[in-house]
This record gives structure tokens, C-alpha cells and sequence, in this order.
């Protein structure tokens, strides 16, 4: 399996995830489980059914968590020292050549990305457009909604 690029800030967000699921959401779906077994009948109890649902979706989301940090590259953006190029980790300042409009981004892991926190997935096409370019490169994005064009501001390992 390939590694699976996380900033330490996501590591840990999957660690508690992880967590969660295992101490506290397994035994509430092993106990709920075991009060609609209680209930009699299991071939029209709906209750039954929505727990096994819910305890399967736990189950994977538990292998699919410990699959992803078991092949984990732990990267630190504060540790980064890319000479000011836009690499894994970097939060970058661009502004639209169009619009004039300035926007950050941190580039960050598919598990990380949520782009109301300016976080974008390393496999999106502005950050595949940006990586190894520097401050006052251009770079052109191709993405669904069209092309754009964005000139580099400034590039931080924070």
C-alpha cells in the first residue's frame, strides 16, 4: 500500500477519531445491539437491523482509519525547509490574475482537506498545479469550473 502523506495536525485528528470509534461508539453499538436481540424476534426487529447496519459502517470506518495511520507519512510543515517552494504541507497566499481576489491554502492530505478552513487536498487540481513552484511563479489551474490563473504571494511552513 502506498504511504498516505498526513500533517501531524491530521494524525491526530485521525488518532481521534480512531479513538472515538473504538472506546466509545463499538460498545454503544455492542450494547444496543444487545437490547434489540433482547427484544425476541430478529427477523422484523428494525432496531436489530439499524445497529447491525451502524456496527458494520464502524467497523470498516476502524480498518479504513488503522489502514490510512499505519501507512502514514507523518509530515511537520514547521520542519519543512523547501527554499520557499510549494510543497506538502506549505500554506500558500495567491491571488486570482483575473478577479484580483487573494486567497490561503494549506496543502494537506485527502483526510485533512475542507476548504472552509482553507485546506486543500494534495490530489486536487490547484494544488497539483502549485506544487514545486515558488513566490512570483504563476500557476494555471484546470479545474471543473473552468481555468484560472494565480500568481504566488508567499509561501509558509507553519
Amino acid at each position: 500500500m502506498n504511504k498516505v502523506p498526513l500533517t501531524v495536525i491530521g494524525a491526530e485528528m485521525l488518532k481521534h477519531e480512531l479513538h472515538n470509534l473504538k472506546h466509545v461508539q463499538r460498545p454503544e453499538i455492542i450494547q444496543a445491539i444487545s437490547e434489540a436481540r433482547a427484544q425476541g424476534d430478529l427477523s422484523e426487529n428494525a432496531e436489530y437491523d439499524a445497529a447491525k447496519e451502524r456496527q458494520s459502517f464502524i467497523e470498516g470506518r476502524i480498518a479504513d482509519l488503522e489502514g490510512k495511520l499505519s501507512n502514514a507519512q507523518i509530515i511537520d510543515p514547521a520542519h519543512l525547509d523547501a527554499d520557499g517552494r510549494c510543497v506538502f504541507g506549505a500554506t500558500v497566499d495567491l491571488e486570482d490574475t483575473d478577479s484580483g481576489d487573494t486567497v490561503t491554502y494549506q496543502i494537506v492530505g485527502d483526510d485533512e482537506a475542507n476548504i472552509k478552513q482553507g485546506k486543500i487536498s494534495i490530489s486536487s487540481p490547484i494544488a497539483r498545479a502549485l506544487i514545486g513552484k515558488s513566490v512570483g511563479d504563476m500557476a494555471e489551474v484546470i479545474a471543473p469550473g473552468g481555468a484560472h490563473e494565480y500568481e504566488i504571494l508567499d509561501v509558509r511552513y507553519i
